[in-house]
């Protein structure tokens, strides 16, 4: 094979895969505003139906956060470092915004919804949540019911499995979602969010007078 050739399918490889690449991170990104006919909708496609149970063994859906700001992290129980730390934060974001805008820390809900759970049940998820907000929701399910909701948030898991390991860990996308009353999307913090920066947002995106029980 010549040199030419072999470049040239260099090159046509790389744009395969670049472009491969490119669809999945605009099909996960938070700020996709892609409308379902293919156009431009002006909303993020972000949350939607579900069905879990949460840590006292109650079933739950989207119409449980009607009427509540929403901050919405996907993680496990499992998880060594960024789930804990991200649920630190939003911990944290709430008691700093609760200092200064009680209304408004109350008009937020955390949700935790793990994307293990094969190890996380009820019982798992209700000690773990102990450790955090006291408002916290954590939520479980079938595997099927989990896939559901991480669908509806875009989010991206995967078992890894490592050869010499007696267990396994989750690769998993790291997002907070702040969605709206009405279960629209409204942000995004991510797993370099500090507890200021959830707090910050929170003070300029919530509205009490539009949440449940104003």
């Amino acid at each position: 094979m010549s040199t030419k050739i072999r470049i040239l399918l260099i090159v046509l490889l790389g744009l395969v895969l670049a472009g491969g690449g490119f669809a999945l991170w605009r099909s996960v990104l938070p700020e996709n505003i892609v409308s379902r006919q293919g156009g431009t909708s002006g909303e993020a496609l972000i949350g939607g139906p579900f069905t879990l149970t949460d840590q006292t063994g109650t079933q739950r859906s989207e119409a449980d956060l009607k009427g509540h700001y929403s901050l919405i992290y996907f993680g496990y129980t499992y998880c060594p470092d960024v789930c804990p730390t991200s649920l630190s934060a939003i911990t944290q974001g709430l008691d700093l915004l609760a200092e200064t805008d009680p209304a408004k820390a109350a008009a937020v809900m955390p949700i935790f919804i793990t994307i293990d759970p094969e190890r996380d049940t009820t019982e798992a998820l209700a000690g773990y949540a102990e450790h955090f907000h006291p408002r916290l929701m954590a939520l479980t399910g079938t595997p099927e019911e989990v896939a559901v909701a991480a669908k509806a948030y875009r989010i991206y898991y995967q078992k890894v499995q490592e050869p010499d390991a007696s267990d396994y860990l989750m690769d998993h996308s790291s997002i907070i979602y702040l969605m709206g009353p009405e279960g629209n999307y409204l942000s995004h913090f991510t797993h370099a969010s500090t507890a200021d920066d959830i707090a910050e947002g929170l003070a300029k995106q919530v509205d009490p007078a539009l949440a449940a029980g104003s």
